[in-house]
């Protein structure tokens, strides 16, 4: 930086572009990288840049570092999504915040500063679920940016913005950069919907947290996580069955967290805290701050580089578009192109059945409990049906209680062996085939 110690920010009033005269530096002029036929330096491309409105999803560690950079960026447009309020929990690392905004929602809390911070920014938050949003309203968005700490989540936009493409209207096409972080790891992804490999196609390297037999649950616990589980799946429906578990409510987390201590000393188990209590109950990733710092700038880069062409961005066309990053044994990072896949149930050619190893001795209870832990799945409330039967819908009460006698009958008397069934789930408008393939 060339400013002295003891310099102060320029007056906006004063010097309008002063404060991005380092940005400038790539907007003014072309460079080793730009296209002369997408690229148009000074006024046309900082004007491009201004008027191109961004959505970002979620507002939490990573999604604190993307708002801020953004706004650093030039993004003068930017709408946030998030539904969770602020805990104090968060306040190590998501800086947006402060002690008196716990309880606060976080897109309003973080629109707010952000703006009072970056002088002609302008932050629409909304708060509350992806889902609560129709096609019409991701449509306005040039692009989409995920700081997401949920699977599901991920997979509900992905499936929306590859359902939204229309062939005849180029804009219908809405770049999705997704970034994720867990401790000292990260990723950071380009998606262009239909045309590139999506999260779906990448399912299986997020394999599902592995689950814990109810039997080690109920007599023997060994972990102080089996103690929470324990507290939070049979003490809490054997004892608050009529309250609604709220993962939100301090009283709720403290009575569970009670529940586990108390059992982690009738087995000699130490380690049961508060603090693992919630992220236990809650599935809290840890996260580290500076790792969101690193992968909210690879994603932000990203969406600089795709409202400016001021450089080639990842995923296209047909280049590297997945960079994972690693940070627990020194530095290291790692670019690559992850493969569309053909057989994926949302972006690809919608005929071709995904193979699915079944035990044919399996009831059906036993495969739709298998299909929330397998890595190519991860579905927890399917309705299944093949060509000529439903099997069980979960989706209506009443066709659920007209199915359920199938859930104690073998696999092998509903379906045949590489016969095709289709999967769907509540939570994702898509549907999934599968073609059964039965353990010899």
């Amino acid at each position: 930086m060339e400013a002295n110690a003891g310099s102060t920010l320029p007056n906006d009033s004063e010097a309008p572009r002063a404060r991005w005269k380092y940005l400038d530096k790539i907007l003014n002029r072309p460079g080793p990288f730009t296209d002369e036929d997408s690229f148009m330096p000074g006024e046309p491309v900082i004007e491009s840049l201004e008027r191109a409105k961004i959505l970002v999803i979620g507002a939490g560690g990573l999604g604190c570092e993307i708002l801020k950079n953004l706004a650093l960026s030039g993004f003068k447009d930017i709408h946030v999504i998030d539904m969770d309020t602020i805990d104090v929990s968060n306040l190590n690392r998501q800086f947006l915040f402060r002690a008196s905004d716990v309880g606060k929602p976080k897109a309003e809390v973080a629109a707010r500063f952000v703006e009072s911070r970056v002088k002609g920014v302008k932050i629409t938050p909304y708060c509350g679920k992806i889902q609560d949003k129709d096609e019409e309203y991701y449509m306005q968005f040039a692009m989409i940016v995920c700081g997401l700490d949920s699977i599901e989540a991920r997979r509900w936009i992905n499936a929306t913005l590859v359902g939204m493409v229309d062939p005849e209207n180029p804009d219908s096409l809405k770049p999705l950069i997704d970034g994720g972080t867990e401790g000292l790891k990260g990723q950071a992804r380009v998606i262009f919907p239909t045309m590139t490999s999506c999260i779906e196609c990448q399912l299986d390297m997020h394999a599902p947290r592995a689950a814990v037999p109810l039997c080690t649950l109920a007599t023997i616990p060994r972990q102080p996580q089996h103690c929470i589980e324990w507290a939070h799946i049979i003490a809490w429906e054997e004892e608050r069955k009529e309250i609604t578990l709220d993962t939100d409510d301090p009283e709720h987390i403290t009575w569970l967290y009670q529940k586990a201590l108390k059992r982690a000393q009738e087995f000699n188990i130490p380690g049961v805290t508060y603090s693992m209590t919630q992220g236990v109950v809650k599935n809290i990733i840890p996260a580290i701050a500076s790792t969101n710092a690193i992968v909210a700038a690879s994603c932000c880069n990203e969406a600089f580089k795709i409202a400016t062409n001021t450089n080639p961005f990842l995923g296209f066309p047909e280049t590297d578009n997945y960079m994972m990053y690693t940070g627990d044994e020194s530095i290291y990072t790692y670019t690559f192109e992850h493969q569309k896949k053909d057989d994926c149930p949302v972006c690809g050619a919608g005929t071709i059945a995904r193979p699915l190893q079944v035990n044919p001795n399996w009831t059906l209870q036993d495969f739709v409990d298998s299909l929330a832990e397998r890595p190519e799945a991860q579905l927890k409330k399917p309705s299944i049906r093949t060509g000529e039967h439903s099997l069980y819908i979960q989706s209506l009460a009443d066709l659920e209680r007209q199915t359920r006698h199938n859930l104690t009958k073998k696999m092998s008397e509903l379906v045949e062996d590489g016969e095709e069934m289709v999967i769907t789930d509540k939570s994702f408008p898509t549907q999934f085939k599968y073609k059964v393939i039965f353990h010899k």
